[in-house]
């Protein structure tokens, strides 16, 4: 019966008890550990977090944010800037053209939008 049991129970499990045995408490921390309620708990907080500018807010519940960074030329050691564009859910509709915002990475929303509105920086000036 032990025998039965070892092979059923899965590797990942084996390691996490183990470690835990042996006292080691930072692999078994990493290790997956359910909840009560059965969700999976994370300590990663927010992915990526991006700074731009709004530039387009006329979809409903979307804003196009620029995002702006400046690369090295690996041969003539000249800096460019190089723009992305990336689509970005705005809930409440608050963020305009011009507004400097800050976008988060999350699920994907729609085909397009894998970002969310944080918050906005500064609002543009009329």
């Amino acid at each position: 019966m032990a025998n039965e049991i070892k092979k059923t129970t899965a590797p990942s499990v084996k390691s996490a008890v183990k470690s835990a045995v042996k006292g080691d408490v930072k692999s078994a921390d990493k290790s997956a550990v359910k909840s009560d309620a059965g969700e999976q708990k994370s300590d990663r907080g927010y992915g990526r977090t991006l700074t731009g500018v709004v530039k387009s807010a006329k979809m409903a519940k979307t804003i196009t944010v620029e995002v702006v960074r400046t690369v090295r030329h690996a041969k003539y050691n000249k800096f460019l800037k190089k723009r992305a564009r990336y689509y970005a859910h705005d809930e409440r509709s608050e963020a305009g053209a011009g507004d400097k915002v800050i976008i988060v990475e999350s699920r994907p929303l729609s085909k397009l939008k894998r970002w969310r509105l944080q918050s906005i920086q500064q609002k543009a000036s009329v």
